[in-house]
């Protein structure tokens, strides 16, 4: 099972094009919308209300389990893990990853964070390289503001045992060798460095692969997954 967090103002829909070529290779995908992405009211709703949503997906399934997460999706999957480290096969962070813990985002937001112009984003160093016009336009149709209780909270994160599960980081908008050095050099908060066991890959393309590059992604996640085209594993 690959359970598929998306990043900030993304739905479930993100993934549908990644999904297939994780389907054909036997792996069962579960790609979630959070609270408050659906369109529904966002009042009120927390980091932990989110880490509740994916947690109740993965306590309900048999098996293996790898947890997928996109930029923003990460303090999700990484606050489920620290839940319940024993219960994840593999963390997967997409243009992302965990980050240390009393760490927020964007803690002085006051207000549910809207998807900003394509020209915010790219001055943020967000990265629209390979997105085709007509996907530009349904991510503009689809997306939803994230709430504010999410954007705005730190991540809590206590068990130590978090950080031995197996770990991947797809590096798309950054190579590997400069995210890593940022972290090292106290410029992003992230607890990358700590875990005991973390494997990078580079796929160049902009933030969002799913959109840009969703085949090749499927690729690399099945090779992280440990399955082949064919589903052996």
């Amino acid at each position: 099972h690959a359970v598929l967090i998306p990043g900030y103002w993304l739905g479930a829909w993100a993934w549908e094009d990644v999904e297939p070529g994780l389907r054909a290779a036997g792996v069962v995908s579960h790609a979630v919308t959070l609270p408050g992405l659906d369109g529904a009211e966002t009042s009120g709703i927390s980091l932990g209300d989110h880490a509740d949503a994916v947690a109740a997906v993965v306590d309900a399934l048999a098996g293996d389990v790898v947890v997928v997460a996109h930029s923003g999706g990460g303090a999700v999957a990484q606050m489920v893990v620290d839940r319940n480290p024993g219960r994840v096969r593999r963390a997967i962070y997409v243009d992302g990853g965990p980050l240390r813990d009393g760490v927020a985002l964007f803690p002085e937001a006051t207000a549910d964070l809207e998807l900003p112009s394509w020209e915010e984003l790219a001055a943020r160093g967000s990265s629209l390289e390979g997105i085709e016009s007509n996907e530009l336009e349904r991510f503009r149709r689809l997306a939803r503001a994230h709430p504010v209780g999410v954007v705005s909270a730190p991540v809590v994160v206590a068990n130590e045992e978090r950080l031995t599960v197996p770990t991947s980081v797809i590096c798309t908008s950054l190579p590997s060798t400069v995210l890593t050095e940022m972290i090292a050099n106290d410029e992003m908060p992230s607890e990358l460095l700590e875990l005991d066991d973390v494997r990078y890959v580079d796929l160049p393309t902009g933030h969002w692969p799913m959109l840009s590059r969703p085949a090749d992604l499927a690729a690399v996640l099945r090779s992280e997954i440990g399955v082949d085209a064919s589903g052996a594993a």
